[in-house]
């Protein structure tokens, strides 16, 4: 079916897993002109796919210096931008969009080339806090919409969360009006004592070749993953969170309600659960879902902080990425030589996606999609279990965009939860909702003395594999 016509042009900056994969989704459920759209990409591949649908393919890569050039004969008022690119500043293309009067989404706030690892900034100017606060500036209600951040995660587990908490509230007897409002969604969370949220992922998905030596090998970008794990890990941090990590830190501006460890992402373990897996180790991936989920549900009493969730990310992805992450570790961060985007080799798994909320009356609640890459092939095209969950949240992202035009800058939370429910649960598989009882504090009182508080089971030095 299709959700919207629109009429205008649109440009899909970058053409790599999630380019490729939510081309289709686009053409089968928006009415607009393929002739209408223009591929701008840094590299060729994806170019035969483009030429199947009868996409215009520009390989040109963006840099500081040309991106106006490139897209001024490609951008105008009510056009489109989805920008799926890596190294390509997202503040300065939606600030290009704002100019043009142009719609925009992307699906994380890219700097530009290098801009993750520049060690002239310190790792809070270098965060993904930092770059939320400053596209955040860039706010207002009069501008042509700009949905920033609009994937799976962050993106469609904003959503989630709302879902989960209806639940929550459904199943443990609270009664209420369902919030409208940011002020009522965070009253409820404190209402139910929601003191965790993870975005607990396990990937599953195995290839019939191996990942070799001095190769990096993942079912989703791999030049995204290993800019992400490289930065500092970062977690939304909750009002009941006793103490700092030894090797935590606050940032000295903005809204204050994350903090930023002194290690990359990839080299901090959490412990997590999910229904199918059960409990595993993931990795503290820096996500800006982390800072906005925790900053949305932020609740104030005369301007001091009363209620706040710890949020987080805790990945397991593929077991042939863990390897590459372990070799990345090993060679200082530096990516390896070759690199390996797992698509059509995979040969079985599943991509088990959700939000973890706990400390409530019934402990833990997971709710999300369980993909395989079976389903992922019959749904969609140039998709495994993990692309499709971003694509489809990508298109749901821009059905909405196109539905409210005029709202500036948003981010994921601020969204209509069911409208985006309503475009992606076809795509998505099962989706359950699964409480347990574990805590990760669970069997852990085996082989080694460790630093864990008994008292509360919800403190992050409990979730924290040292």
């Amino acid at each position: 079916m299709k959700h919207i016509r629109f009429t205008g042009r649109l440009v899909i900056v970058g053409f790599g897993s999630i380019g490729q994969g939510v081309l289709p989704l686009i053409l089968k459920h928006i009415d607009l002109d393929p002739k209408k759209i223009s591929i701008v990409t840094a590299e060729e591949r994806g170019h035969g796919e483009a030429k199947d649908y009868g996409i215009r393919f520009i390989r040109q890569a963006l840099t500081r210096e040309n991106y106006r050039d490139v897209l001024g004969p490609l951008i105008s008022e009510g056009d489109f931008l989805l920008n799926v690119s890596v190294d390509v500043s997202s503040i300065a293309l939606i600030e290009y969009c704002r100019d043009k009067g142009a719609l925009y989404l992307d699906t994380c706030i890219e700097p530009w080339v290098g801009g993750y690892t520049d060690t002239s900034l310190s790792p809070s100017q270098r965060s993904n806090y930092a770059l939320r606060e400053t596209a955040l500036k860039l706010k207002s209600a009069s501008a042509p919409t700009a949905v920033i951040t609009h994937g799976a995660n962050p993106g469609l587990v904003s959503h989630l969360v709302k879902q989960a908490m209806l639940n929550i509230a459904r199943d443990t007897g609270v009664t209420l009006a369902k919030p409208t409002n940011r002020a009522e969604w965070g009253a409820l969370a404190e209402r139910l004592s929601i003191k965790v949220i993870h975005i607990a992922e396990r990937d599953t998905q195995v290839a019939s070749l191996p990942k070799g030596v001095n190769e990096f090998v993942n079912t989703w970008s791999i030049d995204g993953f290993v800019g992400e794990g490289a930065q500092p890990a970062e977690l939304g941090w909750g009002s009941h969170e006793k103490a700092l990590p030894g090797d935590g830190f606050r940032h000295d501006f903005g809204c204050d309600a994350a903090i930023y460890l002194m290690r990359p992402g990839a080299s901090v373990r959490v412990r997590s659960w999910t229904p199918f897996e059960g409990p595993f180790h993931g990795f503290l991936i820096t996500h800006g879902e982390a800072i906005s989920i925790s900053d949305y549900y932020t609740q104030r009493r005369d301007g001091v902080v009363r209620y706040r969730p710890t949020t987080h990310y805790a990945y397991h992805p593929c077991d042939d990425a863990v390897l590459s992450i372990h070799e990345l570790a090993g060679k200082n961060w530096h990516r390896q030589g070759t690199k390996r985007l797992l698509m059509e080799e995979i040969v079985s798994g599943i991509d088990e996606l959700g939000v973890l909320l706990m400390g409530h009356a019934k402990g833990a609640y997971w709710f999300g999609s369980q993909l395989t890459i079976d389903e992922a092939r019959q749904l969609a095209p140039y998709n495994n279990a993990t692309s499709l969950q971003v694509t489809v949240a990508v298109l749901a992202g821009m059905v909405w965009a196109l539905e409210n035009p005029r709202v500036g800058v948003i981010e994921p939370d601020e969204l209509d939860f069911e409208r985006i429910l309503e475009i992606c649960n076809p795509y998505l598989g099962d989706v359950v909702g699964r409480y347990s009882d574990w805590t990760p504090l669970q069997d852990r009182g085996g082989l080694f003395p460790e630093d864990i508080d008994t008292a509360d089971p919800w403190q992050f030095k409990n979730f924290r594999v040292i």
